[in-house]
Formats: C-alpha cells, structure tokens, sequence
C-alpha cells in the first residue's frame, strides 16, 4: 500500500492529499488532469517523467519512495483527434467563464442569451448564444445588444476541446501556466 507522506517529519505516517497533476503529450501539449495515485502509477511504470515536482513531497512504498509530481511528461505521443465540442448551455457558460458578456458580472444564476434574436433569424450557435446575467438577459429582451443600449465584452467563438476542458480547472501550482498560458489566449 503506498503512502503520501511528508519528508521532514520521518516518524509521522499520516496520509495527505496533494491535489491534482497536469499530464504533458511528448511535445509539451497539454492533455490532462489526473490524480496524484494515477501520475505515480505512470511515473513507476515509465511511462513519463516528471517535468517538475510538488516541493518536498514523496510517495512511499515498503521498497520504493517516488517524488511527487506536479507536471508529467508522457515518453511517447498520443495523437489528439479533433473532437467536436457538443452545443450546450453548460459549455457555453462554462466557455465564457459563468461571466455575463454584457455586465461582467459572474455573481448569482446565469443563463444563456442569443446575440441576434430567433425573432431576427438568430441560430443557436457557438458565434450568437453567451452567457448572461437574469438582469442583463431580461434588459436586452428580444432586441439586439445594439438596440438595448448594450455591447458585449467578447465576440463569442466556437472553443476548442482542449480550451474548454482547461479552461475549467482549478490550477493548483503556477508552474503550470507556462503550458496553459496559449490555452487561454485562443
């Protein structure tokens, strides 16, 4: 049975939890997200290798101690297929942050709004459907930002598989961003 234990205080067995790790493709593309029982799994049986470790930690087992990783790095490619993203009300509040797109406000239940009415010929659309507040929604009505005295602080675009999934997690060391940072430009 492997422990999670913390080096300095040798004598002290009790177990931590020490959140989550990010799994690199060979070529440094972000993949995953997994658990710290399943990146040890990958670093023991060699299938990838830590790019940088969680400070101090180790995994520890009756005849092997492994350092804990923060970033993995799979020693061979995993070709990613294109994956469409499905068209929904979770993914479009989940792409624009559960931010409303007209206020900024990210506070109380949100909801998704059509840019260009159905009324107007509106399609429900990655580039016409974004978040919105109650407030805001119920302002604009069935007019076009334009006509409601409102602009949008985004041009809303199809995301991408990988931008929605990452743009989702919580990141729990900085050392993470520098593969994360062009994920969150697109």
């Amino acid at each position: 049975m492997l422990k999670v234990i913390d080096p300095k205080p040798l004598g002290c067995g009790k177990a931590l939890s020490h959140g989550d790790v990010l799994v690199l493709n060979y070529d440094y593309t972000p993949l995953d997200v997994l658990s710290v029982r399943k990146a040890v799994r990958l670093v023991v049986l060699k299938k990838a290798e830590a790019v940088y470790y969680q400070d101090g930690l180790y995994w520890r087992a009756e005849n092997l101690t492994v350092r804990l990783p923060s970033v993995l790095r799979l020693r061979y490619h995993i070709p990613l297929k294109y994956r469409e993203v499905p068209l929904t009300k979770k993914n479009i509040l989940r792409r624009d942050g559960f931010t409303c797109q007209y206020c900024g406000s990210n506070q109380g239940p949100m909801t998704v709004d059509h840019v260009i009415p159905k009324r107007l010929g509106g399609a429900d659309t990655w580039n016409n459907l974004v978040c919105a507040c109650f407030k805001c929604n119920n302002r604009k009505g069935d007019n076009v930002p334009e006509e409601a005295g409102m602009k949008l602080l985004r041009v809303p675009k199809r995301p991408t598989y990988l931008t929605l999934l990452f743009t989702s997690i919580k990141v729990t060391d900085d050392r993470w961003k520098e593969f994360l940072f062009e994920l969150w430009l697109q």
